[in-house]
């Protein structure tokens, strides 16, 4: 029996009471169901009889009483107890609770995926970055936490579109531009250009594919180097991502939205709401009707619209695709955009904590031996995948919450031992996949069925208790996109596994023959491999079955 099956037959109980007409409340939508802090008051708590106590106009004792003797008589529940002032500690039949490896191996990848976010269609933008420059630590950040994201989201229900937004024009487009001309002609690189090993790149393979471009007109010369630059060092940023694993649905063009037309009509409609003034020479958006500190230019005095014109046309954009909700990830030097974002939703007529959402994550550094002696004070994303592998790299990304700034150390992420957090997890994963081959070489087979009672050693419970958490782990990892939750929750798995492991012997030694116990403990290993793929799968890390 997992939580939420508890969590239900919890809930069935007060309703049987509430038509029994012991007492008159709603039932709830939701019961919590938790492991005690003491594991001898039973296996799971929980408090629904102090939260209908009130609304039933009865002591919370009471009410307990009444959902206890109904609870008592449900399949796979050996006893409850009422303790405190009202909760109820229920203890499950040895073999309910066995039975959840035979759920989680029946379900195999499908275990874990939940109805959390079912029927949300969410817009989630992260990264961002324009193709003047290789993706540096900041933006590998918010690649791989989005993508953990978008994976979490997906597997409690959603639908998920990954977008990336950028723009291949204006100024930092035209220093770009600039800066590969200077390169290939010798001439010195422009005030707040860009230099580097990759814009000498860039620019030796734009001039590969255009011999003799350094002779021409430099005002068509530049333009070349502009066109095709652009399109090399996004063709080196995609393939940077996809290396990382990272894919996005849609790639979406500034450009687009000045070309058709959706910046103007996105001014036309806040001005007929009320929202939009004109003062010296430019438009405004009266954003301190919602909050925010001071109005906002959104049209300059030479009629070029603002950065944040665009983005006002941008979330129309994206709720006329038919997205419920729009979710960019940003950086927290982005915090105060906030309250204008905010501002900017409400004056389009939407609800911005229903319809927008903006996660803001902290910095990363990255130190140790390994690195590459060019990558200097800036890492990119290859360099950190060359120093660390795929795998640690974003597993490294996504193991904090976003709101903590990170230091990676290079040489601990490349280490196989329990310090490195990512091999420690891997490691349970190989280790359990190693178990399973070496039941098959000694022609043990755990067979179609066991007996989930034998499953009753503490260290047994304890890792069904662990593996049963895991859909639940998901499920507030996704409401609250925090994925570093799902991190977290599988280093305590593998905790627990081999606390397990060291305490239960598995298989047989020497003459010694499989018993049923064999079975039922291959059956909870299973379980536990199981669990340990699909948590590292939802982060977008592998599952080793060796290591």
């Amino acid at each position: 029996m997992t939580p939420d099956d508890l969590a239900e037959t919890v809930r069935a109980a007060v309703a049987a009471a509430i038509d029994a007409g012991d007492f008159a409340a709603p039932v709830p939508d939701d019961v919590v169901v938790e492991h005690p802090k003491n594991r001898e008051h039973g296996d799971y708590a929980t408090n629904v009889a102090l939260r209908l106590a009130e609304p039933a106009g009865k002591p919370p004792r009471e009410v307990a009483a009444a959902i206890k003797s109904r609870l008592e008589a449900a399949a796979g529940i050996a006893a409850v107890d009422i303790a405190g002032p009202g909760f109820l500690n229920v203890t499950l039949a040895k073999d309910a609770f066995g039975e959840l490896a035979r759920t989680v191996v029946t379900a195999g990848t499908a275990y874990g995926s939940n109805t959390a976010l079912a029927g949300q269609r969410i817009n989630l933008e992260f990264i961002s970055a324009n193709p003047t420059g290789p993706l540096h630590i900041a933006h590998v950040r918010w690649a791989a936490v989005g993508d953990a994201m978008a994976r979490l989201m997906q597997a409690s229900g959603a639908y998920v579109e990954r977008e990336y937004y950028f723009n291949d024009a204006g100024a930092q487009i035209e220093r770009f531009a600039a800066s590969l001309y200077a390169v290939a002609t010798g001439a010195p690189v422009p005030e707040n250009g860009y230099q580097g090993h990759y814009i000498e790149d860039i620019a030796r393979r734009v001039i590969d594919a255009n011999p003799g471009l350094t002779g021409e007109v430099e005002e068509k010369a530049v333009e070349v180097f502009r066109r095709e630059g652009i399109e090399l060092m996004f063709a080196d940023i995609r393939a940077s991502l996809e290396r990382l694993g990272v894919h996005f649905d849609v790639y979406f063009n500034e450009r687009d939205l000045h070309a058709s037309g959706a910046i103007e009509d996105t001014v036309r409609r806040l001005r007929a709401a009320g929202h939009v003034f004109d003062a010296d020479g430019a438009i405004w958006l009266r954003t301190t009707d919602f909050g925010d500190d001071k109005d906002r230019v959104i049209v300059r005095s030479d009629g070029r619209p603002t950065y944040f014109c665009a983005d006002l046309a941008y979330y129309v954009d994206k709720r006329e695709r038919g997205f419920d909700k729009v979710v960019i990830i940003l950086g927290a030097d982005h915090h105060g955009y906030l309250g204008r974002m905010r501002a900017m939703v409400a004056g389009l007529g939407e609800d911005p904590d229903e319809h927008f959402e903006i996660p803001l994550g902290q910095l990363v550094t990255v130190h140790g031996s390994r690195l590459s002696k060019r990558a200097g004070n800036v890492v990119t994303l290859d360099e950190l995948v060359d120093a660390i592998s795929v795998d640690a790299a974003r597993y490294a990304l996504v193991r904090s919450s976003m709101d903590s700034a990170i230091d990676i150390d290079a040489d601990l992420w490349v280490r196989h031992t329990n310090e490195n957090p990512v091999f420690y997890v891997q490691y349970a994963h190989a280790r359990l996949a190693s178990l399973q081959r070496n039941a098959a070489e000694l022609g043990i087979d755990r067979g179609d069925d066991f007996d989930p009672g034998l499953l009753s050693d503490e260290r047994e419970t304890d890792l069904l208790s662990a593996v049963g958490e895991y859909p639940r782990s998901v499920a507030s990892a996704a409401e609250l996109r925090e994925p570093h939750r799902v991190a977290r929750y599988l280093e305590s798995l593998a905790g627990t596994y081999h606390r397990f492991y060291d305490a239960c012997r598995v298989l047989p030694q020497g003459d010694e023959e499989a018993t049923p116990l064999t079975a039922a403990r291959l059956w909870l290993c299973e379980a536990t491999r199981v669990v340990l793929a699909n948590g590292l799968g939802v982060l977008g890390v592998s599952a080793p079955d060796r290591m």
